[in-house]
């Protein structure tokens, strides 16, 4: 008789606490977790209810289907229900030093009857041991955990005929409590597995063992005040061994490589899938296997207690060997022949759900997009939770996974961003400077033009006036001596106001096609180059025609060659380069000087700011060059460095200009 299941979504996640770790899909043995925007959502018809997830998930962001409320209104409808609980409750109530109080706590709640499912394992062990002895060549996978049969249905569905045609110990209670109450009681399973809830609708509701003593304590139910009771009859025998590492041979009474026909166990994640994979490949195919899914029942996620599986196994070896010292083995063995009749038979479907695979060209391509061109590029390192980088890709094309879950390529595009945004950084820096420093020289630019009008006439006046009375002086008076010394200093006032009218006037830029070659030579012969100088001219540019304010920039060569001349007054070398880059000319003024301290560095363009000796500069030359080349739609930028230590001394102007800007 074919077991139905019932349509339950076994593990939901707490979107808000899933911190993109993956730890759910590394431990996950199908794969059955999609990654959409680094969050994890369970894919029902992958899950086989092993409840991985939820044990390893350290935030809490995996939860498993609650019954609580549905077994409530069951207990609350009247009708008669039965509590048939997994042999593995002595591993889980190890408070409760008698089992009967705690039999009598669940009746408290409102069970009309409780049986052990030890005794449905005694059956189906019975079973097991027929089929294994019947020499009918055949090689079995145990079929008593939901989540191994769900397996192997969904990924390895060529090889349902190999599961066992047996139903598991709860069914078989199952069926026993209804040959005894009859087909229409209802019945609820409390074990430690999550899986249980939807291997057959033969159980009206599956309860954990975290769930039952929820409802304890919300119905307040204690060891004080429930009243103890045994196990309602049959009771079992050696089949509460059953949850524990071979526990089915224990029960059937036989021993490993004992029969003709191997026995292999394989219980854990891992373990259980590599027994199948080795099978599969045809290398232990003339043996059977006993399988599950965790290591042993008693390590379920339905468990209270996660871990200690040793102490666990003790626990039900304790409970075990008390039980049958105390068993009447001729009651029980009376009860064996009286349900012995109960068909215990099942059937199974195969689901095929393997979707991981795909071509080596599309799985190429999802890898080259991720940086990953060679094997050497393949770390297989398991972060992303697959087992390899080709398993990733695959995922990723199938729509399950997402190519940031990959560690290296994760870190290697955010060291790109951080390089990128460093990069904008460094632009917002450069620009907002820029926008300050335009912002002050236009300030100062309307404060000198005010002050320059206000001077350039009185200066007129004292210098036509001096230059007058030098006239009358007779040339060895010492007032012909003073006046000289007003009409120099006049005349440096006028120079220096003259200088004030040039940095304010707000100059149109008159672009033509000049060469390059021309504007070099135009620029050297407006400057006078010392002896001891060397001028040197590194032109690297296919097209020697460039559009520009010839004059104005003239003016801005010229003035920084003079500084240039003026910081080596040993000598030294000039070095005029000239590039292009990205449609733009780039032009740089280097000299071997003394270089600028770096805390004169930010003040360069401020208007007045020099660090000549007195009455040799007015400061108004790098404010006017800077705003020649701004009004060219360029950029002006200067290195210095002036510590021996660090390297040779000297300064390198750099100005950007859009190659073919046409006003």
């Amino acid at each position: 008789m074919k077991t139905q299941k019932k349509e339950i979504k076994l593990v939901n996640t707490i979107k808000d606490r899933c911190k993109i770790c993956y730890t759910c899909v590394r431990e996950c043995p199908t794969k059955a977790i999609k990654i959409v925007n680094g969050q994890a959502e369970v894919l029902q018809n992958r899950c086989i209810g092993c409840g991985n997830c939820i044990k390893v998930c350290s935030q809490g962001a995996k939860s498993y289907y609650n019954s609580i409320d549905s077994v409530m209104s069951l207990l609350q409808s009247g009708e008669k229900v039965v509590a048939c609980i997994a042999p593995s409750f002595a591993a889980e109530f190890d408070d409760i030093d008698n089992y009967k109080t705690l039999i009598g706590m669940i009746k408290s709640l409102g069970f009309t009857h409780v049986h052990e499912v030890a005794f449905g394992a005694d059956l189906v062990a019975l079973k097991y041991k027929e089929l294994l002895e019947s020499g009918n060549n055949e090689h079995y996978f145990s079929s008593d955990c939901p989540a191994i049969v769900d397996f192997v249905e969904k990924y390895y569905p060529h090889l349902t005929k190999n599961l066992t045609p047996i139903v598991s110990p709860m069914v078989a209670t199952a069926r026993v409590v209804k040959e005894i109450y009859g087909n229409d009681i209802n019945i609820v399973f409390i074990g430690p597995c999550i899986a249980k809830k939807s291997e057959s609708t033969e159980i009206n509701e599956g309860l954990t063992f975290r769930e039952l003593r929820t409802i304890f304590s919300r119905n307040n139910i204690t060891t004080d005040n429930a009243i103890p009771s045994d196990f309602d009859l049959p009771v079992g025998g050696m089949g509460s061994i059953f949850p524990i590492t071979r526990g089915l041979l224990k029960t059937m009474d036989i021993k490993e490589n004992m029969l003709e026909q191997k026995i292999i166990v394989a219980d854990g994640r891992i373990n259980f899938h590599q027994a199948i994979k080795e099978f599969n490949a045809g290398l232990i195919s003339t043996n059977h296997l006993e399988l599950l899914c965790c290591e042993g029942c008693i390590m379920g996620v339905g468990m209270s207690k996660i871990g200690q599986p040793y102490s666990k196994n003790a626990l039900i070896r304790d409970y075990v060997y008390r039980k049958m010292n105390l068993l009447d083995k001729n009651e029980w063995e009376k009860n064996i022949n009286k349900f012995k009749h109960v068909d215990l038979s099942n059937t199974f479907e195969e689901n095929d759900q393997n979707i991981l695979y795909a071509e080596n060209s599309e799985i190429k391509e999802i890898l080259n997009n991720m940086g990953k061109f060679t094997p050497e590029d393949h770390l297989n390192c398991g972060a992303c939770g697959y087992d390899t980088c080709d398993e990733h890709a695959t995922a990723i094309l199938k729509g399950l996974a997402e190519s940031e879950m990959c560690l290296p390529y994760t870190v290697n595009k955010l060291h790109k961003f951080n390089k990128e945004l460093a990069i904008t950084n460094d632009k917002l820096v450069s620009m907002q400077q820029a926008l300050h420093q335009s912002e002050k020289l236009a300030h100062m630019g309307q404060l000198s033009a005010g002050i320059a009008h206000e001077l350039n006439n009185p200066l007129g006046v004292i210098i036509m006036y001096s230059n007058l009375l030098l006239e009358e002086c007779a040339p060895d008076s010492q007032i012909r001596k003073d006046l000289d010394l007003i009409v120099q200093q006049s005349a440096r006032c006028k120079n220096i106001v003259s200088g004030l009218l040039n940095f304010a006037r707000n100059n149109q830029v008159r672009y033509d096609k000049i060469d390059i070659n021309n504007l070099l030579e135009d620029t050297l012969n407006s400057v006078v180059i010392p002896n001891n100088i060397q001028i040197v001219k590194q032109i690297n540019i296919q097209n020697y025609k460039v559009m520009l304010d010839k004059e104005q920039m003239i003016q801005v060569l010229s003035n920084l060659i003079k500084n240039a001349v003026e910081a080596m007054p040993n000598g030294g070398k000039i070095t005029l380069e000239i590039s292009e880059d990205n449609g733009n000319t780039v032009y740089k003024v280097i000299d071997t000087g003394q270089g600028i301290p770096e805390e004169d560095m930010d003040k360069l363009f401020t208007p007045f700011f020099t660090t000549k000796a007195p009455g040799k500069g007015t400061g108004l030359g790098l404010p006017t060059v800077y705003g020649i080349i701004k009004m060219h739609k360029g950029d002006l930028s200067v290195t210095s460095n002036n510590i021996p230590e660090k390297g040779p001394t000297g300064t390198c102007f750099k100005i950007i200009i859009p190659r073919n800007i046409e006003n």
